[in-house]
């Protein structure tokens, strides 16, 4: 089963990063590219322990939906999602968030593993698992940016 493992650091108070990562309007935001959408369960603003969420996104030419669920969460340390129903045989999500002196220690492990058996493992080897990388550090990248240039306030104070 292939893991993926992203360290990422932001110049923000790790409530902050926290709360962003998991915030449904932003992740939209930043798979804007894969026209995401959140299509039922908690929809908009932060998704909490227990809450489920179904995205509808285009990933490899196809219209694709995946039902995740938060099955852990400890504000502001750490919160895990996992595939509900979806393409995946099997799909887990775990954030960690460290503070250090000038910022958060962001930490993606995403385990997965695909249908198709070998035929799954060789197309992960080949090119699915560079493309989910792709996809959470561009995720990182956004949550980044709103960490540290001040953009948070507008999605996370109301």
């Amino acid at each position: 089963m292939p893991t993926i493992h992203l360290t990422t650091f932001i110049a923000a108070p790790v409530e902050v990063v926290f709360d962003l990562s998991r915030n449904i309007d932003l992740h939209k935001q930043s798979m804007q590219a894969y026209q995401e959408e959140a299509v039922a369960g908690t929809r908009f603003g932060l998704i909490e322990k227990e809450d489920t969420v179904t995205w509808k996104a285009r990933h490899l030419f196809k219209t694709r939906l995946l039902r995740v669920k938060i099955t852990a969460m400890k504000r502001p340390e750490q919160f895990t999602d996992e595939q509900v129903e979806g393409d995946f045989k099997m799909m887990k999500h775990e954030h960690y968030f460290k503070p250090c002196d000038n910022g958060t220690i962001l930490i993606n492990l995403f385990h997965f593993e695909s249908p198709f058996g070998v035929l799954g493992q060789w197309f992960n080897n080949l090119y699915f698992t560079q493309y989910l990388k792709r996809l959470l550090e561009l995720r990182n990248n956004i949550i980044k940016e709103y960490a540290e240039s001040g953009k948070w306030k507008k999605l996370l104070i109301k």
